[in-house]
C-alpha cells in the first residue's frame, strides 16, 4: 500500500451494508484502502496495530455500541469517525456529532454509495480541526513561554495596543517605575512619558506600518514623581491577513545610570574642549601682542574664513576646525626671531628662508596635540599656492587641502588691505583686482570668484 494511500477502518456487521460500502470504493484503490471488521473487539484491536486514518463504524454492533470509539475532549486529534445508523434520529445525530464524531450518514443506497465523497469531505474536515488544534497548541505555548521569560525577566515587558494602552505588564515594572502590574493595567503608556519625549514615541505609533524592531530612549514618570531613563525595544505585531497592527510589545530597561555616565562625559569633554579653545585664544593673544603690526588680523580671517566656509556647505564640525585652523594659521612665528619677525622693511632673502619655515614649525608644534590634528591644515599649508609656488612643500592645485586653498585667499585679502609698517593698505578694488589676475596662478580661481562674490554681497 502506498504511503499517500488513505487507511480506513469499516466497523459494519451486516454482510450487504459493507459489501455495498465496499463496492463504493473499488475503483477508488490508489487513494483508500478498506479494512472491514464486524465488532468493537475486532475494531480495537485493529486500531491498536494499524492506526487507520478514517473510521466508518455502524452505530449498533453486537457487543456495543460504536459511540465507545469516538475521540473525547482529552484526545481531540483521535482516529476521526464517520458513524452509520439504519434510522433517522435527531438527538442521536446530536449527541454523535457533540461527541467528535465527523458525520451522521442514515444507511440507504445511495449514502452508501456516496461514502468516498463523504469520506474526503470527513478527512478534509479533520484536517481543519487538526490544524486549528495545532495552532491554539502553538499559541498556548508560545503565550506560556512568553509569560514565563516576562515574570522572571529584569527588564519590564509589556503588550500595548495600538493606541498606547497597556493590557499586560511584567513584575519588573515594580522595579523600574514603582508601578505593580496591576496599577499599570489600563493605563496609557504616553501618560508616563515625559511631555518633551511624547511626541517623538506618539509619533512612532502613528506609523505602525511594518513589524522591524526599533528602539527608542525616553525618560518615564517614577511613581513617586521623579524619572527615569527607559531604553525600548519594540515591534509591532501585524495581522497576517490584513497586515494591520493588532498591538505592539517591547522591552524595558532602566538606563538612568548609563545616562548619567554619557551626561558627565559629555560635561567633562566640554570642559576639555573649553579649556583647548581657551588655551587656542591665549596663544594668539600672545602672537598679537608680540607683533603689534598684525594685531587683529587673525581674528578678522578667522571670522571670514567660517563664514565663508558655511556658505559653501561645510558641516558644523568642518567648521569648528577650520575655525581651530584659522586662528593657529601663524602659530609657528613663535619661533621666528624678532629681529626678522618685527623688521620694519623688507625682508633678504635669508631671512626670508628662516620666515618662510614658520608653516613647518606650526605643524611640529601642534601635530602631537592629537585634539588638533584636524585643523593642521591650514597652519600647514596656507602659503602653498595653486601653480605649485608656494611653500613649504610647492603643492599645487587641489592637492592642497580645501581648508587652505580657501584661507589663503582670505589672508591674502586681509593682508593686503591692512596698513604695514613699510606700506599703507591698497583700496579695496585694487586688492580685487589682485585677486582676479592671480586666479588660477596664486589661488583656487572657483574660490577665488565664490570669495568676491561673498566680498561683493557683504561689502566687504
Amino acid at each position: 500500500m502506498s504511503s499517500k494511500t488513505i487507511s480506513i477502518l469499516l466497523v459494519e456487521d451486516e454482510d450487504p451494508h459493507a459489501e455495498l460500502i465496499e463496492r463504493a470504493f473499488e475503483d477508488q484503490e490508489t487513494e483508500f484502502k478498506i479494512h472491514r471488521v464486524r465488532s468493537l473487539t475486532e475494531a480495537r484491536a485493529y486500531i491498536r496495530e494499524h492506526q487507520p486514518r478514517l473510521i466508518i463504524a455502524d452505530w449498533r454492533l453486537p457487543d456495543g455500541e460504536s459511540m465507545e470509539l469516538l475521540p473525547n475532549h482529552r484526545d481531540p486529534l483521535a482516529t476521526p469517525i464517520i458513524l452509520m445508523t439504519s434510522y433517522g434520529n435527531e438527538r442521536i445525530a446530536v449527541e454523535a456529532l457533540k461527541s467528535g464524531a465527523l458525520d451522521y450518514v442514515v444507511k440507504s443506497p445511495e449514502s452508501m454509495l456516496d461514502m468516498p465523497h463523504l469520506a474526503r469531505k470527513a478527512l478534509d474536515q479533520w484536517n481543519v480541526r487538526a490544524e486549528r488544534i495545532h495552532i491554539q497548541e502553538a499559541l498556548s505555548e508560545s503565550e506560556a513561554q512568553f509569560r514565563l521569560l516576562a515574570e522572571n525577566a529584569s527588564d519590564m515587558i509589556t503588550r500595548l495596543g495600538v493606541k498606547g494602552e497597556i493590557y499586560y505588564v511584567s513584575p519588573a515594572s515594580k522595579t523600574i517605575l514603582g508601578y505593580s502590574p496591576e496599577e499599570m493595567f489600563g493605563k496609557k503608556i504616553f501618560d508616563l512619558i515625559h511631555k518633551e519625549d511624547r511626541q517623538s514615541i506618539q509619533g512612532i505609533f502613528e506609523q505602525l506600518l511594518n513589524d522591524l524592531p526599533y528602539t527608542v530612549t525616553y525618560r518615564a514618570c517614577h511613581k513617586d514623581g521623579h524619572y527615569v531613563w527607559l531604553e525600548s525595544s519594540a515591534r509591532a505585531i501585524l495581522d497576517p491577513n490584513t497586515h494591520e497592527a493588532l498591538e505592539v510589545q517591547s522591552a524595558s530597561r532602566d538606563i538612568t545610570e548609563r545616562k548619567r555616565a554619557e551626561e558627565a562625559l559629555q560635561q567633562a569633554h566640554n570642559q576639555l574642549r573649553d579649556a583647548y579653545e581657551r588655551t587656542i585664544e591665549g596663544w594668539v593673544r600672545a602672537l598679537d601682542l608680540r607683533d603689534r603690526e598684525t594685531e587683529g588680523h587673525t581674528q578678522r580671517v578667522t571670522e571670514i574664513t567660517v563664514r565663508v566656509a558655511k556658505q559653501i556647505g561645510m558641516s558644523e564640525e568642518e567648521l569648528a576646525h577650520i575655525r581651530r585652523g584659522a586662528l593657529l594659521h601663524d602659530m609657528g612665528k613663535i619661533a621666528i626671531p624678532d629681529e626678522i619677525l618685527q623688521k620694519p622693511g623688507p625682508l633678504n632673502e635669508t631671512e626670508w628662508g628662516k620666515m618662510r619655515q614658520h608653516p613647518k614649525y606650526a605643524y611640529d608644534m601642534l601635530a602631537p596635540i592629537a585634539y588638533l590634528h584636524p585643523a593642521l591644515d591650514i597652519p600647514y599649508y596656507h602659503h602653498e599656492r595653486w601653480d605649485g609656488s608656494g611653500y613649504p612643500h610647492g603643492l599645487s592645485g587641489e592637492k592642497i587641502p580645501l581648508a587652505a586653498r580657501l584661507f589663503a585667499i582670505v589672508d591674502v585679502w586681509d593682508a593686503l588691505r591692512s596698513d604695514r609698517s613699510y606700506r599703507k593698505a591698497l583700496p579695496r578694488e585694487q586688492v580685487i583686482q589682485y585677486l582676479r589676475e592671480n586666479s588660477g596662478i596664486l589661488f583656487d580661481p572657483q574660490l577665488t570668484e565664490l570669495f568676491l562674490n561673498f566680498v561683493e554681497t557683504h561689502q566687504l
